[in-house]
């Protein structure tokens, strides 16, 4: 089993926990202090995600083979979100991102409980993450 579906299993089994979506909110509002802060030159509108409400800026590197995830967002909500896909698809080889699903998504309930326009934002994040792997393991084939 993958690195990144053990996460994905203990980000289901966090959800889980918590009795109501209230909960969960705030849940993802405490991760969203957690997330490793992107720093101030990123937070322009090359590293803006396009098709989310709230402004969420997403910045990626490689390092030692794996591609390394910062972010922030103006929206509380929004931060935690992203948080919670940062946390499953940071500091992973590529191609780990790449073939990785996103069930755990619909697991928690998240996508459902999301306004229409947060959930084509969840959509923006996930296919944006998935890109920054998709350029790094490109870049990875032709050296």
């Amino acid at each position: 089993m993958s690195n990144i579906v053990n996460i994905q299993n203990e980000v289901v089994e966090e959800f889980s926990m918590f009795e109501d979506w209230m909960q969960r909110y705030e849940y993802m509002i405490e991760l969203g202090k957690s997330l490793p802060l992107i720093e101030e030159q990123y937070k322009t509108d090359d590293y803006i995600i396009k098709g989310c409400q709230s402004k969420v800026w997403v910045h990626a590197d490689m390092k030692d083979n794996k591609v390394i995830f910062t972010a922030d967002s103006d929206a509380i909500i929004t931060k935690g979100i992203i948080a919670i896909l940062i946390r499953v698809f940071s500091n992973q080889e590529p191609q780990e991102i790449l073939k990785a699903n996103t069930d755990f998504i619909d697991e928690i309930g998240l996508k459902e409980h999301l306004s229409p326009t947060r959930a084509n934002g969840l959509v923006s994040m996930i296919k944006q993450l998935k890109m920054y792997a998709l350029a790094y393991e490109n870049k990875q084939t032709q050296n």
